[in-house]
């Protein structure tokens, strides 16, 4: 994977996987990640440094250990050396396995990080890499509202006064959760999806037309809030054109693309007098239903084709 254009801080993954510091460069916990790929340094131990990426955290498993450990205190010390003169981020042991005076000793010379965690190496590797991933991912910001509803994140987009708050605060008092309200940062994520949060600075606020600003967590408790979700739907909401022609059936499929992932989409006019709410229900369930591989709209459709074919032959015959 390319260099990204974000970056995580060194200290964020020492606290999310709970690595044990062995040997602290100067400031560690603030050295910049920007790539999701990482170095077994088998071969760099070896000598050999051709396309060795010095942006790459080090990974050393039991197959380097055994390695390393067959060789001479001298040839170790060597190794090490060369190996950690490079501007690495940091170099990771896993299994718990004991590190090598002559590792601590180099990483001391050439002020570099040494740590360590007790899981396996493919396991905590597949982590980190799916971690990693996520972090660095491509990040917008969208204008909307962002909710769970039966399972199915939906973002509600559409002009500002639609009512997109106050059909989410009707959904909060029939037991859905919202993640975030006014702005919905939206990141790919490392399966091909995109998910949704709020940032940091506004999370489990909303802003009533009319009442201002409310606290959704303490007003309706841990049940109606959600840090984080999948997209699988965008339900836009605009007010009621009579001259627009909107879907009757369903037959249509839109769909909205977002860092180059397609969302199925929907366009739902606002009417006074209309339970906005409990259509924005129905379509999260249509939606889950379509994805399970019934289509209400196209299995009606050949239930009328097969009618009317029968009624044909019928009339044929006589």
């Amino acid at each position: 994977m390319p260099e990204s254009q974000y970056s995580v801080k060194l200290g964020e993954i020492i606290q999310e996987f709970e690595l044990e510091v062995l040997c602290a460069a100067p400031d560690y916990e603030n050295v910049p990640l920007r790539t999701v790929d990482m170095n077994r340094p088998g071969l760099p131990l070896a000598g050999f440094f051709e396309h060795f990426d010095t942006k790459r955290l080090l990974l050393m498993g039991l197959t380097e250990h055994t390695f390393v450990a067959g060789m001479s205190s001298a040839r170790r010390r060597e190794s090490f050396d060369h190996l950690l003169s490079y501007p690495v981020p940091g170099l990771i042991i896993t299994r718990g396995l004991e590190p090598f005076p002559e590792c601590l000793e180099m990483a001391e010379k050439h002020g570099r990080t040494i740590l360590r965690t007790p899981a396996h190496t493919s396991a905590f590797m597949s982590a980190l890499i799916g971690s990693l991933y996520n972090r660095l991912a491509p990040c917008i910001t969208r204008s909307g509202v962002m909710m769970e509803i039966y399972g199915e994140g939906v973002l509600f987009q559409g002009e500002s006064g639609v009512g997109k708050s106050e059909v989410a605060i009707e959904l909060i008092k029939r037991g859905h959760r919202i993640i975030a309200d006014d702005a919905v940062e939206i990141r790919q994520t490392n399966h091909g999806a995109l998910e949704a949060t709020a940032p940091e600075l506004i999370r489990h606020y909303m802003e009533l037309r009319g009442i201002g600003v409310i606290d959704v967590r303490r007003l309706f408790g841990m049940g109606a809030i959600k840090d984080k979700q999948q997209i699988d739907l965008i339900i836009k909401l605009e007010p009621w054109d009579d001259h627009a022609v909107y879907d009757r059936l369903g037959l249509d499929s839109v769909q909205t693309e977002i860092l180059g992932i397609k969302v199925p989409a929907i366009t739902i006019p606002v009417k006074p007098g209309r339970n906005l709410a409990s259509i924005v229900e129905v379509a999260a369930m249509n939606n889950r239903n379509r994805k399970m591989g019934h289509n209400a709209a196209l299995e009606l459709t050949q239930r009328m084709d097969q009618h009317f074919e029968k009624i044909m032959e019928n009339e044929g015959e006589k």
